[in-house]
């Protein structure tokens, strides 16, 4: 026979301050940035044949934000902006840590991403 045993519910911590330290460290990392406006699926067959003047159509809308990637993660969303006859990108929402809801984040153009505040 075995009697029940009652736990105290467990509450939330704050980050030990040795985290903040290490992330500290790797502020100076190098990594490859990118800006991901759709992708797509075609046979090897229509790749070969692309040419000049081919049209490839993507899987997003005109206006949809894009993808801002940090080594292939998509970790914020934005729209395309153009700076003194370049390319950029106006950040309007950011991925948490571990994506939105806390789950790993996803391959570009499956990451949640949250709401800015």
């Amino acid at each position: 026979m075995s009697d029940a045993i009652d736990f105290a519910p467990l509450q939330p911590t704050a980050p030990a301050p040795a985290e903040s330290v290490e992330l500290e460290r790797l502020t100076d990392v190098t990594v490859e940035v990118s800006v991901e406006i759709g992708r797509t699926t075609m046979t090897l067959g229509d790749a070969l044949a692309l040419g000049p003047g081919s049209v490839v159509g993507l899987h997003r809308m005109a206006g949809e934000p894009v993808d801002l990637l940090v080594n292939g993660r998509v970790i914020a969303r934005g729209e395309v902006v153009v700076i003194d006859e370049e390319f950029g990108l106006r950040v309007t929402d950011v991925a948490g840590p571990r994506g939105a809801a806390g789950e790993e984040p996803a391959p570009a153009a499956e990451a949640p991403v949250a709401e800015a505040a």
